[in-house]
């Protein structure tokens, strides 16, 4: 009876251990990023611009330009448009 118990509570512990290393592997290969671009224009876009990044393609993530804005947070943007090249030479 004991050694069922022993047994059953290492059970347990191994089946927890599996569970928290998988848990932590998949939140360290989270990698915030942009996996799809908007197509805003620039009449769409009104908020001013207090920032960029540039986000180079490596899967899942696409290449593109990241503007940050004080009222609504971060845009992720395609970085061919015209306006857009505009907005990042004057940044």
């Amino acid at each position: 009876m004991e050694t069922q118990r022993i047994l059953m509570s290492l059970a347990v512990v191994v089946f927890a251990s599996v569970i928290w290393t998988i848990t932590v592997d998949a939140v360290e290969k989270v990698v915030p990023c942009c996996t799809a671009i908007s197509r805003l224009t620039r009449a769409q876009f009104t908020d001013p611009i207090v920032g960029f990044r540039l986000q180079n393609e490596s899967l899942p993530c696409v290449k593109a330009i990241v503007f940050k804005t004080v009222k609504r947070g971060e845009f992720c943007l395609d970085w061919r448009p015209r306006w857009v090249q505009e907005e990042v030479k004057l940044l």
